[in-house]
């Protein structure tokens, strides 16, 4: 049940929002070996002035804040992160040095929705 959040400098139209929110989804479900019904994205548009990056260059500033249950391994969760910011780059022209990616892992228990509570990961 994860909670992927972005905060960025960027004006996304509603579209352009709509097709981020695909995409990670996309991405997740198939570098974390899980469905899509429970994957939440917000993208939250902020004032320049709001978002500071010491490395930034020139250019809209993207920052993720992955919310996920515990137990994917470094490489899932590297490959994640890369494929967003590969589409990230591509789609939105943010710079590789403007984006970050910080993961917070929860035990299952900790995610939940109306119908359910999540469960322990028992993949890698």
């Amino acid at each position: 049940m994860p909670l992927l959040q972005f905060d960025t400098t960027l004006s996304p139209s509603d579209e352009a929002k709509r097709a981020l929110a695909d995409s990670v989804t996309d991405s997740y479900t198939a570098e974390m070996a899980t469905s899509a019904g429970h994957v939440a994205v917000t993208i939250r548009e902020r004032e320049p002035a709001d978002m500071h990056l010491g490395r930034a260059v020139d250019g809209p500033l993207l920052f993720l804040d992955a919310q996920i249950r515990r137990g994917r391994s470094f490489d899932r969760k590297r490959a994640f992160a890369l494929d967003v910011f590969a589409f990230v780059g591509e789609r939105f022209d943010v710079p590789d040095e403007n984006m970050k990616a910080v993961f917070t892992e929860h035990p299952g228990e900790s995610m939940m929705g109306v119908d359910r509570v999540g469960g322990e990961w028992d993949g890698e």
